[in-house]
């Protein structure tokens, strides 16, 4: 009886391990800028609204040139689920809509964060997302999305 006892304390403490493991290895995704970018902050409603084309100006009236990961990026599926709320293909089939009526045109797909990064490092009006272990002094970070 005892035995039984503490395999199932051991089985239950196991759980806890791997339920904790699990949501410390969802990683958070930082929305950055340049370092010389005028913004400092960004909302997950502004952020959503640049990239899924409700809107092309920075909150200060800025242009802006987004940068995003490709479809097939576990980033870019958790940056539009957590900011925007939306799946993949939600977020493709509005780019499509804005797209096809001429009224805007989609985020740059750069192939990896290490583009991304690049890019927003060498363009003032870039704005983009990647893992926020990968943030560096080369970029601004205006929000952390867990």
């Amino acid at each position: 009886m005892k035995n039984s006892y503490l395999k199932s304390k051991s089985r239950v403490l196991v759980a806890l391990l791997l339920c904790g493991l699990s949501s410390w290895a969802a990683a958070q995704t930082a929305v950055i800028v340049n370092p010389k970018s005028p913004l400092s902050a960004l909302t997950p409603e502004q952020a959503a609204a640049l990239f899924l084309g409700k809107s092309s100006t920075l909150p200060s009236g800025g242009t802006v040139a987004l940068a995003d990961l490709p479809d097939s990026s576990s980033v870019r599926e958790q940056f539009y689920s957590k900011a925007a709320g939306k799946t993949g293909a939600q977020v493709k089939a509005a780019w499509s809509r804005l797209t096809f009526s001429g009224k805007a045109t989609p985020p740059k797909e750069l192939p990896s964060a290490a583009d991304v990064k690049k890019y927003v490092a060498a363009n003032v009006d870039a704005i983009g997302y990647i893992e926020k272990s990968a943030v560096d002094a080369s970029v601004k970070v205006v929000l952390v999305v867990e």
